[in-house]
């Protein structure tokens, strides 16, 4: 077995001549895998275990920061770089607000974006699964709740993806429009996340999201 095996890097890029282009430049660094649309791009972030994602920003079926925005919802910690042929300061900032970890225009260096993928690969340190809340303990791996008293509260997929996007950063206060492109699908509409929030403290207790009045929501400490 190879003591240093190579970094799984999944590329999602639909450019027929670009993507193959970049499997061949780096792979002699790392293992990758091609993705052509954004669909393909969500179902194997989700599906398998990889080192860093590589994302192009225009992508057709779900657009590149949707896409992250949408792995990023589901808990998928994994660090993203982007690829874009737009420039604008307005476009990266989307981009970075929607998940991402680093930007790359297009054209580029083959060297420089190995290096780029190199120091992500380096120096990301993955989410821990086990979150302490107070006295409990919340696995997001299997969406169980643990109260200090060995009681194991099980959370329905959109009250874990809920709770794993609160806990992702617990010092920060979340407004019902972020919670809701995180977590939530296009249909469902802005009291979706009141109503969940309500369901997970019906299991666990109130203290465990806090409300920031005016503001949102923040992961809490229930007793």
């Amino acid at each position: 077995m190879d003591a240093n095996p190579k970094k799984r890097v999944l590329l999602v890029e639909d450019d027929r001549q670009l993507g193959p282009l970049i499997v061949d430049l780096i792979g002699d660094d790392f293992d990758v895998t091609l993705a052509r649309d954004g669909q393909q791009g969500l179902h194997l972030g989700l599906s398998q275990e990889w080192d860093v994602l590589v994302v192009d920003r225009g992508l057709p079926l779900l657009d590149g920061a949707a896409l992250v925005t949408a792995l990023r919802g589901k808990g998928v910690s994994t660090p993203v770089l982007i690829l874009t042929a737009l420039g604008t300061v307005q476009d990266r900032v989307d981009g970075l607000d929607a998940g991402a970890n680093d930007y790359l225009v297009k054209p580029f260096d083959a060297d420089e974006l190995a290096a780029r993928l190199r120091a992500l690969t380096r120096t990301y340190a993955p989410a821990p699964q086990t979150v302490t809340l107070g006295d409990w303990t919340y696995d997001a791996g299997s969406r169980l709740l643990l109260s200090p008293y060995g009681h194991r509260v099980a959370l329905s997929p959109k009250e874990g993806a809920l709770l794993t996007a609160l806990a992702a950063e617990p010092e920060r206060v979340f407004s019902r429009a972020e919670l809701l492109a995180k977590v939530f699908s296009d249909g469902d509409q802005p009291g979706a996340v009141d109503t969940y929030v309500h369901y997970v403290r019906r299991k666990a207790g109130r203290d465990v999201i806090r409300t920031v009045h005016g503001t949102g929501y923040q992961l809490g400490e229930p007793s």
